[in-house]
């Protein structure tokens, strides 16, 4: 073996293709700092809006990582929501890649890419190197993924959906179903090319997903048995074991901010904020912002409320718009953030003893690692999925109101989130319980830890 080939064989070198979009970006450039910590060489495609949240990998692994800057043709400003992954067409970004790669002295061994980029399936195919699919979320909605795009015309007829295949075989309304099923149109080029990326996740080397035994062992046994080889690997909570916590997903607030959140947080009894917000995506409209501002008042419970700008037109609609005199009335009850909050350091700050939010799995991931009860308001996407396991299945959470577009009473969402702070005593220990589980897969021995020795190893095989 010639010494460039022992050093290619000893540093694999891997192409990296996260979905653009922040819940999607954030786990995988985590496990990529982890790949990077083990020697791997990596190149991660980006677009130049996103080249952003790069910036703490690249200051940390400046030799081993390097982006590939790939503006998305005809779709340079992709709308972040999960229902946009229609707009990340292959017919135009496979041959660019598919000739960069045969441009390379070095060419990666394997693709690791977001589960809704399926296409890179037929890629990998074509480069002749495995493909992973890399799940930002759980194995139970893998599973639930694989039933419903294998039997679409079935399950669209149905109210309730039960998956009698699966672990304790949980059914689930038509609603409660993920956004892109409900939104799919058969027949639609578009659509089409959704579906058929999705399923294409079924005949990729391996999965990647971000959970925990602990959590849900059950449903990745199912997928290691269900698609035929051992090759699942459960390496998760993923936000533990990336690069910088304080600044996870800001691409570009100052300090200060942080700042005045912790010193305010500082002056709070332990347990006794609850803190709301509702990711990187979604914006509330005028009646469900009056409606969460009055039961936060009426709640008399210390909180911070995290608030998504919207748009000029959207603020003028009353999207994301914080009622007149709201902040001035709870100063001292409250804080109101507008924009990016530090999210994953608000959550580990011992004042913080409850979450109002969305569910989405970042979300959930960043909380059970908080140690904090869940006040879940599921509205889209996964979320309603999400929910189930953590108020029913888990008990480390409550309901609060569910719909993207329900308004909550709110005197009744008062009502719940003050009795959900002072009395949820039996949900607040089992999270802090999870939150040891979260911390004890990815320490030394741990099961996720192993799972992402064993995924190294498996890569390191491939360059030689």
């Amino acid at each position: 073996m010639s010494a460039t080939a022992a050093a290619t064989a000893s540093h694999p070198h891997i192409l990296v293709f996260p979905y653009p979009a922040q819940g999607h970006m954030l786990p995988l450039l985590d496990l990529t700092h982890q790949l990077a910590l083990r020697g791997l060489t990596i190149t991660i495609l980006v677009t130049p809006k996103n080249l952003p949240f790069l910036s703490p990998l690249l200051s940390s692994h400046p030799s081993s990582i390097t982006p590939l800057v790939f503006p998305f043709p005809s779709h340079p400003l992709i709308p972040p929501g999960v229902e946009h992954v229609k707009d990340v067409g292959n017919c135009k970004l496979e041959d660019p890649l598919f000739n960069w790669f045969n441009s390379q002295s070095n060419p990666p061994v394997a693709i690791i890419s977001d589960f809704f980029l399926g296409w890179t399936q037929h890629l990998a195919t074509r480069l002749q190197i495995p493909r992973l699919a890399f799940f930002s979320t759980r194995a139970f909605l893998v599973s639930v993924f694989d039933y419903i795009w294998n039997n679409v015309e079935k399950v669209k007829c149905l109210s309730e959906v039960e998956f009698g295949h699966l672990p304790g075989s949980p059914v689930f309304k038509q609603e409660h179903l993920p956004s892109l099923f409900k939104l799919y149109k058969r027949s639609d080029p578009d659509w089409e090319f959704v579906k058929d990326g999705l399923l294409a996740n079924t005949k990729s080397w391996g999965y990647v997903l971000n959970s925990f035994d602990a959590l849900e062992g059950e449903y990745v046994q199912w997928l290691k048995t269900h698609v035929a080889y051992d090759r699942v690997f459960n390496v998760g909570p993923l936000s533990l074991i990336g690069p910088d916590v304080s600044d996870r997903g800001n691409s570009g607030s100052s300090s200060d901010l942080n700042d005045q959140v912790m010193t305010w947080l500082n002056q709070c009894p332990d347990g006794s904020v609850v803190y709301v917000c509702f990711g990187s995506q979604k914006l509330l409209r005028k009646e469900q912002m009056e409606a969460l501002a009055s039961g936060l008042e009426k709640s008399d419970t210390r909180f911070i409320w995290v608030v998504k700008p919207g748009t000029t037109q959207q603020h003028v609609e009353g999207f994301g718009v914080v009622p007149d005199g709201f902040e001035q009335r709870n100063a001292g009850q409250g804080l109101v953030v507008k924009g990016w909050a530090p999210q994953a350091l608000i959550l580990n700050h011992k004042a913080v003893g409850g979450f109002l939010s969305h569910c989405g799995w970042n979300s959930v991931s960043e909380a059970i690692v908080g140690g904090v009860m869940m006040l879940a308001w599921p509205m889209e996407a996964d979320q309603f999925v999400n929910a189930r396991l953590l108020v029913d299945d888990m008990g480390v959470g409550v309901r609060v109101c569910e719909g993207a577009d329900s308004v909550p009473n709110s005197d009744e969402l008062g009502r719940v989130i003050s009795e959900a702070m002072t009395e949820g005593g039996g949900m607040k220990t089992k999270a802090k319980d999870l939150k040891e589980k979260a911390f004890a897969a990815v320490s030394h021995g741990g099961s996720s830890m192993n799972d992402l020795v064993r995924f190294v190893k498996e890569l390191g095989q491939l360059g030689r």
